[in-house]
């Protein structure tokens, strides 16, 4: 399944770099990394990716196809 997830503010090149499977942009002020998601344990573990780097995520939701 495609996830977009939104994180405040603008992450740095080698902070997107952290996430090679997803893409990313940035935009009014967020940076949206999306891409295809494997399962539940591999969205959690972005998510903990995330959070260990201490980046807020505003949004999190299935991505249309």
């Amino acid at each position: 399944m495609r996830y977009e997830i939104r994180v405040d503010g603008h992450m740095s090149e080698a902070l997107t770099k952290t996430f090679p499977e997803l893409d990313h942009v940035v935009m009014w002020g967020q940076t949206v990394l999306f891409g295809h998601v494997v399962d539940e344990a591999h969205l959690y573990g972005l998510l903990a990716r995330l959070r260990s780097l201490g980046l807020r995520v505003v949004e999190m939701r299935p991505a249309p196809r």
